[in-house]
């Protein structure tokens, strides 16, 4: 007799819900972290960086072939994953700050700390940069 293996996988962590915050995990400012997409018409697997950049390139590509509503979803799409990359930033900055003061606290405050990222620029979620027929309109 089979075994029914109903709702797939089981969460490998405590506490289930299905939550994927990650706040006290210690790894939520892992850069590398590697992500599932099942956007509209494809699937990428890759950092959250590495999704972006596809998806704004999916949003180009459909609005140069003119299908307005699919690039502005590709770039709905794009803005989560930056958000995702910002959120990563974010803790970076936070867990490298810990680790500052948890070297002064030893006693070890005379040693340089490690240069902190540059923060992360806001998002140009535009379809302007090939659009040549709005500067046409514009220009009559």
């Amino acid at each position: 007799m089979k075994r029914s293996r109903r709702g797939g996988r089981r969460p490998q962590h405590a506490g289930g819900g299905g939550s994927h915050n990650n706040n006290g995990g210690g790894n939520a400012h892992n850069p590398n972290r590697t992500f599932d997409s099942n956007g509209p018409e494809v699937k990428i697997r890759g950092s959250a960086t590495n999704i972006y950049e596809k998806y704004l390139q999916l949003a180009r590509d459909a609005n140069s072939s003119g299908d307005r509503v699919m690039a502005e979803n590709y770039l709905q799409h794009a803005e989560h994953y930056f958000r995702i990359m910002a959120a990563q930033a974010q803790a970076q900055a936070q867990f490298q700050q810990q680790q500052a003061a948890a070297r002064q606290a030893n006693g070890q405050g005379d040693q340089p700390a490690t240069p902190q990222p540059p923060g992360q620029s806001t998002p140009s979620f535009s379809l302007a940069e090939g659009e040549e027929e709005g500067e046409e309109e514009a220009a009559e």
